[in-house]
């Protein structure tokens, strides 16, 4: 069976779908792994690591030729028309922003697993490339704060005096969320977190951070944050809007699968910050967790810096990179079978990932 690797084309993006050690496993594998030319270049992977690993190194019309096309993000309508009609794509396709494009790829004949959609369930654990990049993210999101913010995180004592340790306040304790706590504390921040979640309160303490009480329980299925009714939301606001005056740097990363980002912080709430304060708002792509944020923008309200950041894993791209490709690696243990592609829509995993099927997009049902 023929994998295939094309250079990703989507703005900022710099990883690729499969780093050249995943490639030498699949190779001892028995699969014929096709890489176009230069796709690693952007995570700092040369060709010469690719063909070191057994990789056959190609255009990107013989990697698209491929039985199984591998991708971090969705292709445009014209890379698509050029994947071989019968073949398999599994990228991070948004299947709710794309259907045109699922139209196009069930009109070519072209199968379409969506990596986002991937089930939480124990067995599909390795898989999760949305956890994965979340670790970058919540990772990256508290260095881009630390720069913003004009004073040092940790506390330090010289023969000038000693600085007070910044407070760092953390919203929503998913994967990013956790991430962006142990980092801080890392940095030596004095952290404190919030999650409508209340089961979560034990790994936020775990880390070291205190957890801001709202009274308030919203766990939806496979342990998601849920949405809020108007009365919890209330409770919320004014839970987060009592703490935030204080703190120095807000991480927010709170999401509710399939919905807009949940508003966590409002404009009122950023002018009682101290000016020079921070916010990093990881969830600025789903419509944001506070009312100033700009999607890929800096806003400065009364002197407190809101941070929009899009694809900030794309901004760390070698250990994002070697992440994602291990949880390809793991999808294609489960696509295969004796070294052939079978894709059973009844396995739990390929049903829910599985977004065009036989010819029809199976969201639309065309």
């Amino acid at each position: 069976m023929r994998i295939g690797v094309a250079r990703e084309t989507a703005p900022r993006e710099r990883r690729v779908a499969l780093v050249p050690e995943s490639v030498a496993r699949l190779g001892r594998a028995g699969f014929e792994v096709r890489v176009e030319r230069g796709a690693g270049e952007a995570a700092f992977l040369p060709d010469s690591l690719y063909e070191k690993a057994g990789a056959r190194l190609t255009t990107a019309e013989e990697a698209l030729e491929s039985d199984l096309v591998l991708a971090v993000r969705r292709p445009s309508e014209e890379t698509a028309a050029r994947i071989r009609p019968g073949a398999t794509l599994a990228a991070l396709l948004q299947p709710a922003a794309s259907a045109s494009l699922l139209r196009a790829l069930a009109a070519r004949g072209v199968q379409a697993l969506a990596l986002e959609r991937v089930p939480r369930i124990t067995r599909a654990q390795s898989l999760d490339v949305l956890s994965s990049q979340a670790t970058v993210a919540g990772y990256k999101a508290v260095l881009l704060g630390a720069v913003e913010v004009p004073r040092l995180l940790p506390m330090l004592t010289s023969a000038a005096g000693t600085l007070a340790p910044a407070k760092v306040f953390v919203l929503g304790a998913g994967v990013a969320g956790l991430q962006a706590i142990a980092t801080a504390r890392r940095l030596g921040g004095v952290v404190s977190a919030f999650d409508v979640r209340p089961a979560v309160r034990e790994q936020v303490q775990s880390l070291g951070a205190s957890f801001v009480e709202a009274e308030v329980v919203a766990e939806g299925a496979g342990g998601y944050a849920s949405e809020l009714a108007e009365d919890a939301q209330q409770r919320v606001l004014r839970a987060v809007g009592r703490h935030i005056a204080d703190v120095d740097l807000v991480v927010a990363t709170a999401l509710v699968p399939g919905k807009k980002a949940p508003l966590l912080v409002t404009e009122e709430m950023i002018r009682t910050m101290k000016p020079g304060s921070a916010i990093v708002d990881l969830a600025a792509e789903s419509g944001g967790n506070t009312a100033a944020t700009r999607p890929g923008e800096t806003v400065r309200v009364q002197g407190v810096a809101v941070l929009g950041p899009l694809d900030l894993a794309a901004t760390v791209p070698l250990h994002a990179s070697q992440m994602f490709s291990k949880n390809l690696e793991a999808l294609v243990g489960v696509l295969t079978q004796g070294g052939e592609l079978r894709l059973d829509p009844s396995d739990e995993i390929i049903g829910s990932m599985a977004v065009v099927l036989d010819g029809r997009s199976r969201l639309e049902g065309t």
